[in-house]
Formats: structure tokens, sequence, C-alpha cells
């Protein structure tokens, strides 16, 4: 705010005011200078005011004029000018010791002294600082303006502190400094300054309070659309001016500007890695550029996962692929990622497990995650991206749909029977080899089929089945024997051995 202080205008020699009482208030600043005989003006000041008088209309008793004077205190008024050689021809003196008692600068304004000299003389003053400060803001915009390019946010609260002359601070949306100017700050203003926007439930863009020194802080949010960036605190000796406030406003848009850069360039870069992506699983074309593109996926042994998520719907596709982007920055990893025909495909870095899968996927409302089915594959070198993309589509068939990521590696042993076509392959197998062995035990009270299981599983070892199934070993061959005449084939060829054991598995028996 443009102001005057009072001991400039007793300064000002050609107008040869006198102070008489209040020195301590010399400090006071004056907005707006003003004459006026009313005896109860109150009303009608605002503060600030250096009032005129002549003292025409003064109470005749010293108690009334001493109330005036506290009466003129209580509104803020900055300073009091009396007329003397009209009305009075000296400044009362009971006026002159209230003055001194309260602190409000009361000078004399002698006969040959024009109150419009006072009042043009106080116009011109916040005229001219006015045109300083607008023209201070004309520089300093520019120079914050090249700031944000050579310099960034700390460049930018630099020279908003100097522009302000206050102290400036940006923090981020969880409370952490992450620029002020200057760098050392005390901790006590700096606990005032949280608690001030924390306590701030307002939903206004801007805000100001008092910390217990009397400083303004004056902060505005820093937000581009939904994004927020935090909050960036101005704290000065006295409230902020409307030029300030430009200052302050073009500072923040450029801290906004300057905060989007890297999502901006992250956007770009996920774009960009995504078509990569797509060229290394889709064409035959020079993919060395590709290849050297993808390399940032990989962890530091050049290794590589895939995740896939298969999605019932387009819409939770569009969510699915929202939620990994959003993962994959806050870690720090490039994106590579396809998303097609309701699938989203996301290269992970080696080092990465089924436990980011996991914090994804829980991440998204159950009532999309029930729509979706997550797979993981193993480790490969990046160049192995085609072979972990395959396996981690087979992972995602073979889980549950709204359950938790399936790891490749979890598919060891039962892969096959994790895919209905293989299944329904396998159980037509045992329709045809295992019945006969399944209607002798029925018909006969026999044990053959579990006997086949365990010799089976037990790759063909004699003792090791005979403890499973609790029989002498001659007693498990003779049953071997019975089964390989009722099926006929011969269990010592590995090929039938490995048949006859996943028809079993499918059957469930």
């Amino acid at each position: 705010m443009v102001n005057v202080p009072v001991a400039w205008v007793l300064g000002q020699s050609d107008l040869a005011l006198a102070l008489k009482g209040g020195s301590a208030g010399v400090e006071r600043e004056i907005n707006l200078a003003l004459a006026t005989e009313l005896p109860n003006p109150f009303r009608w000041l605002s503060g600030g005011e250096l009032l005129l008088t002549t003292g025409i209309r003064l109470a005749d008793t010293s108690e009334e004029r001493v109330a005036y004077l506290r009466g003129l205190d209580a509104c803020n008024v900055a300073a009091v000018g009396f007329g003397t050689g009209l009305t009075h021809p000296t400044v009362p003196d009971d006026l002159v010791r209230a003055a001194d008692e309260i602190g409000l600068p009361l000078f004399e304004v002698p006969l040959r002294t024009p109150f419009a000299a006072v009042v043009k003389r106080v116009t011109a003053r916040l005229a001219e600082q006015q045109y300083d400060a607008v023209l201070r803001a004309s520089r300093a915009q520019p120079r914050m303006t090249r700031a944000v390019v050579f310099g960034g946010a700390q460049a930018i609260v630099r020279e908003l502190a100097r522009s302000l002359a206050s102290k400036v601070l940006v923090l981020d949306p969880s409370g952490r400094v992450v620029e002020s100017h200057p760098k050392s700050l005390d901790a006590a203003l700096l606990a005032e300054i949280k608690e001030a926007l924390a306590s701030d439930t307002s939903t206004a863009s801007s805000s100001v309070s008092l910390d217990k020194t009397g400083a303004a802080i004056t902060h505005q949010r820093i937000s581009v659309g939904s994004d927020d960036h935090g909050d960036l605190v101005v704290v000065s000796k006295l409230p902020l001016s409307h030029i300030d406030q430009i200052l302050l406003g073009h500072a923040n848009s450029l801290l906004a500007l300057d905060f989007e850069k890297p999502a901006r360039l992250q956007a770009a870069q996920n774009k960009l890695n995504s078509h990569a992506l797509g060229l290394l699983l889709s064409t035959e074309a020079d993919l060395a550029p590709a290849w050297v593109q993808l390399a940032a996926a990989a962890d530091s042994r050049n290794n590589i996962r895939v995740l896939a998520a298969s999605c019932e719907t387009a819409s939770a596709t569009k969510v699915v692929a929202a939620a990994l982007e959003e993962a994959m920055n806050r870690a720090g990893h490039s994106l590579f990622m396809q998303s097609h025909d309701r699938q989203v495909i996301v290269v992970l870095p080696g080092s990465e497990d089924a436990t980011f899968a996991r914090r994804v996927s829980t991440g998204i409302a159950s009532s999309v995650r029930k729509l979706i089915r997550v797979g993981v594959s193993g480790v490969h070198p990046v160049d192995q991206v085609v072979a972990a993309v395959d396996n981690a589509k087979l992972a995602a068939s073979a889980a549950e749909r709204g359950g938790l990521p399936l790891e490749f590696s979890a598919l060891t042993g039962q892969a096959l029977l994790s895919f209905d076509a293989s299944r329904r392959i396998l159980n037509a197998v045992a329709d045809t080899m295992l019945t006969p062995v399944e209607d002798y035990d029925r018909s006969n009270g026999t044990e053959l089929l579990a006997s086949l299981r365990a010799f089976l599983e037990a790759n063909g070892h004699w003792e090791s089945a005979a403890a499973a199934t609790g029989v002498h070993r001659h007693t498990l061959r003779k049953r071997i024997s019975q089964t390989e005449a009722l099926l006929g084939c011969n269990l010592d060829i590995a090929r039938v051995r490995a048949e006859l054991l996943l028809a079993i598995m499918a059957r469930g028996s």
C-alpha cells in the first residue's frame, strides 16, 4: 500500500509545519489528506488520514476536546494538523498533552500555509509513490519472466522477494519448503506460516493473515486446473498494495508454468516411449533407435518385467492405464505403455516385483477392479521384451478377475491346467484313457487309479510310489502291470507317463 510517513510531511520546510505533540507516532503512515471542521467526523474516517482543522467547532471544555482527539486516534487517523491564527492563536495545551499521551502526531499549520498546500503536497507524494510502484512492477515483471527461463522457480522467488522487499517461500502440497528467499528462515516463523496455511479452510486461492509480530502473511495457491502445486507465501511488514498483489499474481502464474513443464515433458516422453514399445512389438523395420529408447525402462542389470492387464470394458481400460501411468511417474520410472483392444501393457524395471502390481491394482476402485485380470512376467533381458509380454498376457489370462495380480512364475507346473482350452483337451484325453481304470476300480473295489497317480508323480520310482500309497513295492508293481493291461500302453515311455499324469490332474483325481 502506498503511504506517506508523518515525518516526511513535517520535513517539508516550506510548509513551516511545527510538531506540538505525539512525537512517538511520527512514523505513522498517511494515505489521504483532508480538511474538516465536523465536531464528530468519526463515521466518515477509515484510517490513515491526515486530518486538517482550524478548530472552529472545537468543544469549549477540555474534557470534550480531549475526547475528540482520542476519537480520531480510535479511528486510526495518522496525524492531525491544527491551523492557527484564525479561531485559535495557538494549539490548545490540553490537545498537546493528550496527543503526547496517546502518541497521535499533532502539528501546527501556520496561517500563512493554506490547508490546500498541505493536501496537494501529500497527494503529489502519494502519486509519486504510486508511479514508482507501477514503474517498479513494470521492471520486475520482465525480470521474473526472464528468471523462469534461466533460473526456474528459485530465480522467480528471488526476484519477487527483492521487488517486494519481503520474505518469499514456495511450499509443496505437503507443506515442505521447496524454495525460499532468503534461504535461511526462522523456525518459529516457518511454523507460524504452516499453521496459517493449515488453518485456512477457505476455498479462496489467496489469503492474508498476521503473524505474532504483526507482519502480514499473504499466500496464494499455485495451481493449474485441478493440479495443485502448493502455495506461494509472502511475509511483509505491511499488507501488500494492489501493485504488489499484481506482482505476486505474476510470479504465481510463472511458477505454475514452471511446475507444469516437468508434467508436460513427462507426458510427451511417455507418449514417445509408448510409440517405441509399439514399434518393437509390431514391425520389422529398423528398430535400433527403439531398442535404445526402451533401455531406459530397464534396471541397472538391463532387465525388465512386463505387466499386462486384461479389461472387460473400454472404460476400465482407461482407468487402469491412468493408474499405471500415475504409479510409474510417482515411482520415477520411464513409462513404456501400450493400450489396445482392452488390454494394457506396461514395461517395468526388472527390480520391481509383484508388489508394485498389487499396489496399483488395490488402488483401483473395486467396481473397476472386478473387471480386470492382471499378470506379471518374470525377469527378462530388455531385448526379450516380446517374450516378457507374451508371458505377462498368459499370466493375466489365468489370473482371477478382480483378484491379486498373478506372476507368470506361479504357473510353473500348472500352466496347461490354467487355461480353459488346454483343460478341455486334457479332459477329453482323461475320458478316453482313464475310463477303463475307473470302471475297474468301481467294479472290483481296487485302487489302481490312485496307485497309477502315485507312480506317475514319483516319476516311475517304485520305492517312493509304494511309500506314498502305503503298500509293498511288489504289490504296486502288480497294480501298475494290471493298469497297463487295461490301458493298453507302455508306462516305460516318458511321453505316455506325462500325458496320463496331466489327464489325471485335469480330472482332479
